[in-house]
């Protein structure tokens, strides 16, 4: 694995802060009023973003709500480059955060 540069992790959790209160205003989904960002990794060249995020409900439902936020990637990357202060703005991925047992 690489490891992410100090500009990458700060992009990132911009990304994050972004992103959170986007899908809270600009999405009128119901269903994605829950979701939670857990982290965010950007790639060192900046181009793609993946968001792990975590969602209410069983397996299915929770794989179709990733499904809605991938789709409505292109809207949220658009919507962040008309906030964000960078000049290329990375192209989104949304995946389930694998949590860690105990």
């Amino acid at each position: 694995m690489i490891k992410a540069s100090p500009r990458s992790r700060r992009v990132g959790e911009q990304i994050r802060r972004e992103l959170a209160e986007l899908i809270r205003d600009e999405l009128r989904d119901p269903r994605l009023a829950l979701v939670s960002m857990t982290s965010v990794e950007v790639s060192l060249d900046l181009a793609y973003a993946r968001i792990y995020v975590t969602l209410l409900g069983d397996p299915a439902e929770r794989a179709e709500r990733v499904v809605e936020l991938n789709r409505a990637a292109p809207l949220l990357r658009r919507e962040l480059g008309r906030r964000m202060r960078i000049h290329t703005v990375p192209k989104l991925e949304f995946a389930i955060a694998r949590i860690k047992a105990r």
